[in-house]
């Protein structure tokens, strides 16, 4: 028979939002379980430099980040086992969640900081090149190419949203298109079209990342197709944006709560949080598709954690 622990506020995920959550919730007398998955820490433990996280005056690295964020969690006394929630039963309070390990958790509260993961367009050079000129995300890397020649790959508001952000930083920003028009808003076409450091290639797939790997990895331009003439050519960029949809965990809440169009998790204001089903809290970006960054995830996990404190306190 499989164990049940009795918990206040379970958290399904243990990113800058599951930690952050976890601090608040443990912090306010709550019993607090996290249950950090195949990767705690999530996307920073994958991220080398940061410098835009307020409290370091200096860069620092992303795995050294979220342990001392798991260390913090630990020390207000919240429970972080390493294992999946692989179900939940929403269907009536207190929540059960079962871990792949067979152990299930009886909880007051759930709060989901599950996250969203890029879509990659599957290349080996890809991965190679990940974190040494292949990012999924210009507000967090874009510095990094200052003055330099970039290309990003996409035709939805992401995608352009991403080249635009980019002219901040880089010289001149390519935008490959495997499509003849983009699916974008027409007011982000509008701007697109009319900046002058912007050049959208069409009818156009990557076929490869050229560059070297000693003494470190560094990607010096691409290999590109034109998929309605089939010629194929070479294009000198030093940084490669993927812009093609993210993809969030939500698979153990399908047909229990309410996912928008795209598959986030649906929160309503005024704290944008909650979702529909009472007790049951999302933070990071397996709700957040405008931002995704780490300290808006961790703005998110300290009002999910109070919310779901408000919560229990009010259902007694």
């Amino acid at each position: 028979m499989s164990e049940t622990t009795e918990v206040d506020i379970a958290i399904i995920g243990a990113g800058p939002a599951g930690y952050t959550a976890a601090i608040y919730a443990s912090r306010a007398g709550y019993k607090t379980v996290v249950a950090s998955g195949l990767q705690a820490g999530g996307q920073l433990t994958v991220t080398t430099d940061v410098e835009n996280y307020p409290g370091f005056a200096q860069v620092v690295q992303g795995p050294w980040l979220m342990e001392q964020m798991r260390q913090q969690v630990e020390n207000v006394g919240a429970e972080i086992i390493a294992e999946t929630i692989t179900s939940i039963n929403l269907s009536k309070r207190p929540f059960l969640a079962r871990a792949d390990s067979g152990r299930t958790f009886r909880a007051k509260a759930v709060i989901v900081a599950t996250g969203a993961t890029a879509r990659w367009l599957g290349l080996a050079s890809e991965t190679r090149f990940r974190g040494f000129g292949v990012s999924a995300c210009a507000t967090c890397d874009g510095f990094f190419f200052k003055d330099k020649v970039v290309a990003v790959v996409g035709g939805g508001n992401t995608a352009v949203e991403e080249a635009l952000y980019l002219t901040n930083h880089a010289s001149k920003v390519y935008l490959i298109h495997r499509r003849d028009s983009l699916r974008a808003e027409a007011i982000l076409q509008d701007r697109l079209f009319a900046h002058p450091d912007i050049e959208v290639i069409w009818s156009t797939e990557v076929l490869d990342i050229d560059g070297s790997t000693v003494p470190f990895p560094a990607m010096t331009g691409l290999r590109v197709r034109n998929v309605r003439s089939g010629v194929c050519a070479s294009l000198a960029v030093e940084g490669l944006f993927v812009a093609i949809g993210h993809t969030p965990a939500t698979d153990i809440l399908a047909g229990q709560v309410e996912l928008d169009r795209e598959g986030y998790i649906a929160v309503t204001p005024p704290n944008g949080v909650r979702t529909s089903v009472p007790g049951l809290f999302a933070a990071g970006d397996v709700a957040d598709k405008t931002y995704r960054q780490a300290v808006y995830a961790a703005g998110m996990g300290c009002a999910a954690a109070l919310e779901a404190a408000y919560f229990i306190a009010s259902a007694g």
